[in-house]
């Protein structure tokens, strides 16, 4: 009878077991989802804080790190599971567009030797095509302040098959006429073209960004030297700019990608100090209006006459040089037409004179077919005008924006600088340039026969760009300058370079 009792009771517990089981089970399981619950509001909740942190601090962006999982055991401890789940490591470079409060240009994306691009002022401190993600800069800790380093490290070899004035850089206003009688080839390594940058960027209280540009090379001194000079120095809030930087009168963006440091005979893109303001007209057009240093570059009537003396002629400013540019950026290109308007002076301390100069550009670039990831370019500008030889690359320095006639008047000089160069991309690491630009100065019974009076220019190049900060190539340049006389000289350069940027 005893053992009947037993085995009924083990058999109602055998019964009973499943049930107790799965209550068990569904207990434990509704703990495990609760602290599920838990761990993931106290995320939500530390993750609202830390970004309304870094949105009163105005802190870069940050990158998180992986997430544990959530804790599938009540052992599992939720507050040391949040704290893993949160921890971030703060990236060293930011986004400079945000920071800054700046706009993306919407002009094609293109890789340059020069970097000249990068460093031109633009509306809205837009960001160049060069970088238009505008890479490299950093924070300074506890500050709204972000800073980039830039520049890069350039060696040139160089081969002219003839004489030249000038062998560190093509600058066809220097082949010697007549040909010289030594015009045995010369070979040269120099580095002047190496530079070093610093641009800061950061909001303001006039919800307006701030940018300041400071860049130097080792151009100073003559040939052969390695002074350090002074490219740039300005400073852009907003849209008002001032300082010591590119001419407004520039198109920085039709410049051709050359390996030569001179570029285009009738290239304009002088440096000088001035004060720009930009207007936004509408999403894709601005325009321009600066008063820049005057510079006149006159000189006397040749032959020297008993009323003009050479050497007591000197060029007198009045009031500064006047430049209007128009432009329109699409993602197809850009177009840019600029006027420039001039006072030249001169005086020899017994009479004195003054004259109205000036003239225009029309520049641009344009997107032939698809980027992957860049396009092909076709580039040009084409300036004219009256007593602008000073803008132009082959002609400054040379005191030809007017003469002093022998009746001890000024008189300007009609100026013509063009170019044409076109960017195949043969691949995302290699392109070619062809580059061909013109440079004149009329004929006139006022200049000497020896003077300047027409250059062609003509180069084609192959260029490796396998990393961002590493490009070598190899150029061909082909010079050719006349005189007044229609005498003329050429010359034939091979030129080779390496080049390690230091933020890319």
């Amino acid at each position: 009878m005893r053992r009947m009792k037993c085995l009924s009771g083990l058999l109602m517990l055998t019964a009973l077991s499943p049930a107790y089981a799965q209550t068990g089970t569904q207990t434990l399981q509704k703990e495990v989802d609760d602290l599920k619950t838990t761990v993931k509001e106290l995320q939500a909740e530390v993750k609202e804080l830390k970004s309304e942190r870094a949105t009163s601090a105005q802190q870069p962006a940050v990158t998180a790190a992986p997430t544990t999982s959530a804790p599938t055991t009540p052992s599992s401890a939720p507050a040391q599971q949040v704290a893993t789940a949160t921890t971030a490591v703060p990236s060293l470079q930011v986004n400079a567009i945000q920071m800054g409060d700046g706009e993306a240009s919407p002009l094609p994306p293109q890789q340059s030797v020069s970097e000249n691009a990068d460093s031109a002022s633009r509306v809205d401190n837009e960001a160049p095509p060069t970088n238009p993600d505008l890479k490299g800069f950093i924070q300074i800790p506890g500050t709204q302040t972000i800073v980039r380093l830039g520049g890069y490290a350039k060696l040139d070899t160089i081969y002219d098959t003839g004489a030249i004035g000038y062998p560190d850089a093509f600058v066809t206003s220097t082949i010697p006429i007549p040909r010289p009688r030594d015009d045995a080839g010369n070979f040269t390594m120099q580095a002047r073209q190496t530079r070093l940058s610093l641009e800061i960027r950061r909001p303001t209280v006039f919800d307006d960004s701030l940018r300041f540009y400071f860049e130097t090379d080792l151009f100073g001194g003559g040939a052969g030297n390695y002074g350090l000079r002074l490219r740039q120095a300005y400073g852009q809030l907003g849209n008002t700019y001032a300082g010591f930087g590119w001419s407004s009168f520039a198109d920085l963006d039709a410049l051709p990608d050359t390996l030569d440091f001179e570029g285009p005979p009738g290239a304009i893109a002088p440096r000088q100090a001035g004060i720009h303001q930009f207007i936004r007209l509408d999403e894709s057009n601005s325009l321009t209006i600066a008063a820049e240093n005057p510079t006149s570059q006159v000189s006397a009537y040749q032959p020297v006459t008993p009323d003009v003396i050479v050497d007591t002629v000197h060029a007198t400013q009045h009031v500064p040089d006047i430049i209007v540019a128009l432009r329109t950026e699409h993602t197809w290109g850009h177009l840019q037409l600029g006027g420039v308007l001039r006072q030249l002076g001169y005086t020899n301390y017994e009479q004195s004179d003054r004259i109205v100069a000036g003239g225009a550009q029309l520049s641009g670039s344009f997107k032939l077919g698809p980027s992957d990831p860049y396009s092909d370019l076709l580039m040009f500008a084409a300036g004219w005008g009256k007593g602008i030889a000073r803008y132009m690359a082959d002609t400054d320095g040379l005191n030809l924006d007017a003469l002093v006639g022998p009746d001890g008047k000024l008189h300007t000089l009609d100026d013509i600088g063009a170019h044409l160069a076109y960017t195949h991309y043969w691949s995302s690491n290699w392109r070619s340039n062809l580059v061909y630009g013109i440079a004149r100065i009329e004929h006139s019974p006022l200049l000497s026969y020896d003077a300047y009076h027409d250059a062609n220019y003509g180069a084609i190049n192959l260029l490796w760009t396998p990393a961002p900060t590493f490009t070598a190539g190899i150029e061909l340049l082909h010079g050719r300058l006349m005189e007044q006389n229609n005498r003329s000289n050429d010359d034939t350069r091979i030129q080779g370079s390496v080049q390690y940027s230091f933020i890319k």
